[in-house]
């Protein structure tokens, strides 16, 4: 044999054995820690919900809601407080993401939900549309976002919607404007007549 087969005979040694009981430990832990921080943003959540549970009952939609005017598919992102685009609404349901089926009828908003609770928006609680580029923590390009706003219990509430067809946006806020002003100037000229 050569030197230097002889040196390299000498150099190879085995691999070190793993310490496996360190790594299975290292893993649940993280495993655990990760289960404990899920479980607090479910109780936050829920915390969430019971500090807003002085909003009332979602509306649901008459059986005769009119005839659609416009009709949407897309999905919904949220709801928060009108205004603050961070303050998410949990309760009743408005926290869920999911698919939906909008109709707007001359008499309101009907919002299907697939897999989560559908309701539906009386044309005398809208306040008004228009398009943004976020809601609850779901950010857009800009004007990717329907936003309508309305009323439920005397609290003003944004409802972050988008389209599959997002070229569809500027005519949902044509629409939803001009009813949310007629239905505005009925009620004030209801009030004017009393």
């Amino acid at each position: 044999m050569t030197p230097q087969l002889l040196t390299l005979a000498a150099a190879q040694h085995s691999a070190p054995v793993t310490d496996w009981s360190g790594r299975i430990a290292w893993v649940v832990g993280l495993l655990v820690f990760v289960a404990f921080v899920y479980w607090l943003m479910r109780q936050g959540w829920k915390w969430r919900g019971t500090l807003q549970g002085d909003l009332p009952e979602l509306p649901a939609a008459p059986d005769d809601a009119g005839e659609p005017l416009l009709t949407l598919s897309g999905r919904y992102h949220g709801s928060t407080t009108a205004g603050q685009w961070l303050d998410r609404i949990v309760a009743h349901g408005l926290g869920t993401r999911s698919r939906a089926e909008l109709t707007l009828t001359d008499r309101g908003l009907v919002v299907e939900r697939p897999g989560a609770t559908d309701f539906f928006i009386p044309a005398a609680a809208l306040r008004g549309a228009r398009l943004e580029a976020g809601i609850a923590g779901k950010v857009l390009p800009e004007g990717g976002l329907l936003v309508v706003t309305w009323e439920l219990g005397g609290k003003q509430i944004d409802s972050g919607f988008r389209s599959d067809r997002a070229a569809e946006h500027p005519a949902w806020v044509a629409a939803l404007d001009r009813l949310s002003s007629e239905h505005t100037t009925e009620h004030t000229e209801t009030e004017g007549a009393r």
